[in-house]
């Protein structure tokens, strides 16, 4: 489905310092540095399947999402998606994807966004019944039936992803890009979002590609990840084998009648107050069910949790493994 191989890309970006002398020379004479976005990067991604696609800011993953989307062109390597070169083959190519920019808009700002729907059908030459189902059923699973013929200027940031959403998928393409598509979500639309995305790749096998800060739908829609850093895939790998290699611990909350619980090595309180107590486990030098008989032998437990790192702690913990 998506082949990447050994993809480089370079900017070449411009540099000056700060006042109006500064500025005066580089009208005469400008300082460039090359940025490189992306370096000897390579990956496969299967038809049906949904990754996230991670790394800090400047990492290269909207460089990545652009060239797969065939906006931007690499200096070398090689690239094919569904048999096609993207930057070559861009007419045919963009009928079989969607794109989805947090922070760019695909809807004309002034105009009633079912307007913005009519435009993009007579762009990708929809069959008028096939517009008219997925508009139906997008409308309908993205609850936006009511703003279609609002302004997209008058919507809030949450309407308008969906809407975002709605545009990007009413010519049934068969992957998704979403670069940050979440950003400054509520919650509330947050999970409408991401319940729409399973619901798309389980009904309509779409494979979905993912960036994100926002860890939790990295948790919520995909199993596995590809780590970007300084340009270079750092790692790719299943989520859950990387959350056991990475995380930092458990987390124990015990409510119990008596005095306070003392704690031992390997045990590092977290809160202690009237009769209940928070301990984060360091579970290489002691383990989980050591930790509960430590603790069942000084008081009597009410009530007794165990927690993981949570996906947040999990990623910073990579991030860090990584020195990026």
């Amino acid at each position: 489905m998506i082949e990447v191989e050994h993809i480089s890309k370079t900017f070449k970006v411009s540099r000056r310092g700060a006042g109006f002398s500064e500025a005066f020379k580089a009208l005469f004479h400008k300082q460039y540095e090359c940025i490189k976005a992306l370096d000897d990067i390579s990956f496969t991604i299967e038809e049906g399947e949904m990754v996230g696609y991670i790394g800090p800011n400047g990492a290269g993953k909207s460089s990545t999402i652009k060239i797969l989307s065939g906006i931007l062109t690499p200096e070398q390597g090689r690239c094919l998606i569904n048999g096609r070169v993207p930057w070559k083959e861009r007419t045919a190519h963009v009928k079989e994807i969607g794109v989805v920019f947090g922070q760019r808009s695909q809807l004309w700002w002034d105009v009633p966004v079912i307007d913005s729907f009519e435009l993009l059908r007579d762009i990708y030459q929809i069959p008028d019944h096939t517009y008219r189902k997925n508009l139906d059923e997008l409308v309908s699973l993205l609850h936006v039936e009511q703003i279609i013929r609002t302004p997209a200027r008058q919507l809030s940031l949450g309407q308008r992803m969906r809407c975002e959403i709605v545009a990007s998928l009413l010519h049934d393409p068969k992957i998704l890009f979403l670069d940050e598509p979440t950003i400054g979500l509520d919650a509330v639309s947050k999970i409408a979002v991401r319940d729409f995305i399973l619901e798309r790749n389980r009904k309509h096998h779409t494979t979905v590609i993912l960036t994100t800060h926002d860890m939790q739908d990295i948790e919520t829609l995909t199993k596995r990840i590809i780590l970007i850093g300084q340009g270079k895939i750092l790692m790719d790998g299943n989520l859950e084998d990387i959350r056991k290699q990475f995380s930092s611990g458990k987390r124990l909350t015990v409510e119990y009648n008596g005095d306070a619980v003392k704690s031992c090595d390997g045990m590092t309180p977290v809160s202690l107050m009237n009769q209940h107590a928070i301990f984060d486990i360091d579970t290489k030098r002691l383990s989980v069910s050591d930790a509960i008989a430590y603790i069942t032998q000084q008081v009597d437990v009410k009530d007794i949790s165990v927690e993981g790192s949570s996906i947040d702690e999990v990623v910073a913990n990579l991030y860090h493994q990584y020195q990026i």
